[in-house]
């Protein structure tokens, strides 16, 4: 049978899917199930979700940005929620649940004023207008005096950084913030805006619990130090990145040895090569060698003899830091180093921490630019998830190094949005005071999900936190260990302001894209072997 209209047009085996129903009603549906998953763990009460991806690496989290980043979105619509919340991450470092579970409830609303009969772009003009009076208001819910910050006043970083951290580890964030806030003041430079996320490490090692946990001035590196001088104080650096090692020829060459005294002085001269270099290397005033690639046996012999610490570091990521840790220049080849190429360290010594034979590099004096926290926990899963909390740290701190104005936290400013916003739909005429409306309906879902993850019932709680907003208390947010209204002010649950404005934003944007989508045309996939399968002959790895 010919094909028709739309099929005829185009190649056989793609779809297309038009119109309401088809298109734009699916399109929310599959948001909608990817937000159900994010919104149970938002909040210090959310949920954990146990996600094994295609490699069958487990992963224990209620961080919303691992799991989206871990769950194979397929679907087109609900990619587009996925990469908002990837650009909430990387902005921000915090926020991707409000962003996805935010835009989830947009569409379900959206979805709603669909059914009732209004235009979808009806509705993305009133989501629009809503979205930019939102921005007013949170202008006027930022705290007075909340622009000026020291961002060296450890007290003043903490309160900022809680309830990013509380998010993630609720119960551990007075054990886990001071340890983060150290570490960044430690390296924040002389302008805060400059500040890099890359300068605070962590060393995730197995053993003890989260009090046993450190930080370190300087880099910790797991590795044990290749000779048998395992501990150096106040010493200089050499770095060497094509490794410690007699160096063959760029070209082939052949040598003939006519007699066994030749055989003799070709051996010996390789080793007095060896140890000139190694003995010029000693002179230049370096104590430790820090080599990239592989230490030759023959060079350590030469390294213990003239009393030379050496370390190995594969990774040229880590070498870099290192450098940067040392302020040593990075030689290439093994050479007698200039005096301003060295570096130099307080100490460096091998310790065993659990276990595990680590290597600390510290570097207490001023112009330390790396510091590391050493995370102890009981699993590798609560090491992984102890990271990503402290990662979320590290990132609202630079955040707050660019933009330090806070809002109330606790769904205070969530609830007061909605109630404003509820008030502008009624100045507004047209259809999209509808959208409106349905867009401060959609902040509920912040305090009801709160209150729903801790176990308590969202209904009183929306209405009393609305009853308190409406006489005048602005601060009024959701205690979750009482399990009732309180002024937050008392308790310091501070959100940052830019963390809300881009988590609001991104969504809004998000939810008009998927709105905008009226038609889908899916070719038929390109051939070849599927992307999991295996060819034939390759081994598990």
């Amino acid at each position: 049978m010919q094909p028709y209209g739309i099929q005829s047009m185009l190649k056989e085996g793609h779809k297309h899917l038009s119109g309401l129903d088809e298109a734009v009603l699916k399109n929310i549906d599959a948001c909608k199930q990817l937000s159900t998953i994010t919104r149970t763990s938002l909040g210090p009460n959310g949920m954990n979700k146990m996600v094994i991806n295609h490699l069958d690496k487990l992963f224990v989290t209620n961080d919303a940005a691992t799991i989206v980043n871990e769950l194979e979105v397929q679907h087109p619509a609900a990619k587009i929620l996925v990469l908002a919340g990837k650009a909430q991450q990387e902005e921000i470092g915090d926020g991707a649940n409000l962003t996805v579970s935010f835009a989830g409830e947009l569409l379900q609303n959206a979805e709603e004023l669909i059914r009732m009969g209004l235009h979808p772009s009806e509705i993305i003009i009133g989501y629009n207008k809503a979205i930019n009076k939102t921005i007013e208001l949170l202008d006027e819910l930022v705290e007075e005096g909340s622009e000026n910050m020291n961002v060296k006043d450890k007290n003043e970083v903490i309160s900022r950084m809680k309830s990013a951290v509380a998010s993630k580890q609720f119960g551990l964030e007075d054990v886990l913030c001071p340890l983060v806030a150290e570490a960044c003041i430690q390296v924040c430079p002389k302008n805060p805006a400059n500040f890099n996320v890359d300068n605070v490490r962590v060393a995730k090692l197995l053993g003890g619990g989260l009090l046993n946990s450190t930080i370190v001035r300087g880099m910790v590196l797991k590795s044990d130090a290749s000779g048998s001088i395992k501990r150096i104080e106040n010493a200089k650096v050499a770095v060497f990145v094509q490794g410690v090692d007699t160096s063959a020829t760029e070209t082939k060459g052949t040598v003939l040895i006519h007699s066994a005294e030749q055989l003799e002085n070709y051996a010996k001269t390789e080793e007095a090569k060896v140890e000139e270099l190694i003995k010029s290397v000693a002179d230049s005033g370096a104590k430790v060698i820090v080599s990239g690639a592989a230490v030759g046996e023959m060079a350590l012999h030469f390294c213990e003899r003239y009393k030379l610490m050496v370390l190995k570091i594969s990774s040229k990521f880590e070498l870099r830091r290192f450098c940067r840790t040392t302020g040593a220049v990075a030689l290439l080849k093994l050479s007698q180093p200039n005096p301003d190429d060295l570096g130099h360290v307080d100490s460096v010594s091998v310790e065993e921490i659990g276990g595990v034979r680590v290597t600390v590099v510290r570097n207490e004096d001023g112009g330390n630019s790396v510091s590391t926290v050493v995370l102890r926990g009981s699993t590798d899963s609560i090491l992984d998830d102890l990271e990503r909390a402290v990662d979320d740290g590290v990132n609202t701190y630079k955040a707050m190094c660019r933009d330090s104005r806070i809002v109330p936290g606790a769904a205070a400013t969530e609830i007061e949005l909605a109630r404003k916003l509820k008030e502008f739909s009624f100045k507004e005429m047209g259809l999209d005071q509808y959208a409106i409306a349905k867009f401060a309906e959609s902040f509920e879902m912040v305090p009801k999900t709160l209150a729903e993850n801790a176990g308590l019932n969202a209904m009183e709680i929306i209405s009393s936190l609305y009853a308190e907003h409406a006489s005048g208390n602005v601060k009024v947010g959701l205690n979750l260990e009482k399990g009732a209204c309180e002024d937050i002010s008392g308790l310091s649950i501070w959100d940052l302001y830019v963390t809300k404005f881009f988590a609001l934003k991104y969504a809004a944007d998000a939810v008009c894209t998927v709105l905008r989508v009226d038609q889908i045309i899916m070719s038929k996939p390109a051939g070849g072997p599927g992307r999991r399968e295996q060819p034939a002959g390759m081994d598990e790895d």
